[in-house]
């Protein structure tokens, strides 16, 4: 079996079973994405993410984290601090026409990026804390072209090899700033959970109308990650969603295809979908690496719909009858808001965290340590 990243902090380890987490992003109210979008009132900005602690603190969630609120996207807010992207790449996503980035030049990472925001959390909260970074996969799968990138970097491989370096500085900044749990998004590898993506059907994402090889990929995806966990003390863990756009996922399809490929993972816990139609099947947990613990996805984030407690803890029990309740985490399906402008409200998110707290206790009452 292979060895687990081992649990370092005791704030994690003190953790109960069921214990409740966020993904990552909070919806931004406009006066947030005010403040996001002229920068120039530092000091405003601070206050409204010590609102969305109080917030996370009130829900009653075990863990918290900034709501990412000083990011007008859960990648793109590094590019502009390391260097060497630019908006030059037109394609088609969900029926709408876009620019995105591609990667033209060599990054130039001098310092951490997001240490000072971690901080900031940190000494804002008595709570365990997670912060989020974008896997290397992720971002060459999305960011790199050979029409733009090949001068930089001549391959994706090049560019994953120096993105891992990169992030592992960042995780390692992370931790000396204090930070619980660092998670590593990578949306990417559930690309290939998706059926028709992978035989080759194509994609309303005119990005993802690509050759895939999950035999090759996988595991250069998995090397990557582990470099960047690899010697941190905090818990590290692995976030596969089926990304959220509008409340609509880019792919569908069940973990079963990814879940026997992460054997070699070096990381404590999984993030995994399972609330939203389409995505995890609980029997897909049957598939999990003994080594691995889950955070269970048991919150729809896409529709506006608030659930119930008991529909919630209902979708845990199914998952405590297949795995251990120690290894198991709850959290929604994915961030509430990983672009700056997706719609649902704070409110919405708000509502959601209180059921999933309700229903945790209940888990609790029901499996006592």
């Amino acid at each position: 079996m292979r060895k687990q990243h081992i649990l370092k902090t005791s704030r994690t380890a003190a953790l109960p079973q069921f214990f409740t987490q966020p993904i990552g992003s909070l919806p931004r109210p406009q006066v947030v994405r005010d403040l996001i979008e002229s920068r120039t009132n530092p000091a405003a900005l601070d206050d409204m993410i010590r609102f969305a602690i109080r917030l996370q603190e009130q829900a009653g969630m075990d863990v918290v984290t900034d709501g990412e609120w000083r990011r007008s996207h859960y990648i793109q807010e590094l590019f502009s601090r390391v260097g060497g992207f630019e908006r030059a790449r037109r394609y088609e996503h969900q029926g709408e026409e876009k620019t995105t980035y591609v990667v033209v030049g060599r990054m130039n990472w001098d310092k951490p990026v997001y240490a000072a925001d971690a901080k900031f959390l940190v000494e804002n909260t008595n709570r365990v804390t997670k912060y989020a970074l974008p896997s290397p996969f992720l971002i060459a799968t999305r960011y790199w072209h050979a029409d733009h990138s090949r001068d930089a970097y001549p391959t994706p491989e090049d560019f994953i090899d120096h993105l891992a370096e990169v992030m592992a500085a960042e995780a390692r900044a992370l931790v000396d700033a204090g930070i619980d749990i660092v998670q590593i998004d990578d949306p990417a590898l559930t690309y290939f959970c998706d059926r028709e993506l992978m035989s080759g059907q194509g994609s309303h994402d005119e990005r993802l109308r690509r050759e895939w090889d999950p035999d090759r990929q996988i595991p250069r995806a998995v090397e990557a990650i582990n470099r960047i966990a690899e010697g941190l003390q905090a818990e590290v863990q692995l976030h596969c969603c089926h990304s959220v756009y509008k409340r609509q996922s880019d792919v569908c399809g069940d973990y079963k295809p990814l879940l026997p490929r992460l054997g070699e993972l070096k990381v404590d816990r999984v993030n995994l979908e399972f609330a939203y139609t389409g995505t995890g099947e609980v029997s897909d947990l049957n598939e999990l690496p003994a080594h691995l613990s889950v955070g269970m996805g048991v919150v729809d984030v896409r529709r506006e719909a608030i659930p119930n407690a008991d529909d919630i803890a209902t979708l845990a029990e199914a998952a405590a009858m297949t795995i251990s309740p120690s290894r198991i985490a709850l959290n929604p399906d994915c961030g509430f808001a990983p672009d700056v402008g997706e719609p649902p409200t704070i409110d919405e998110a708000y509502a959601k965290l209180l059921r999933l707290t309700d229903a945790a206790r209940r888990l609790r009452e029901h499996h006592p340590e």
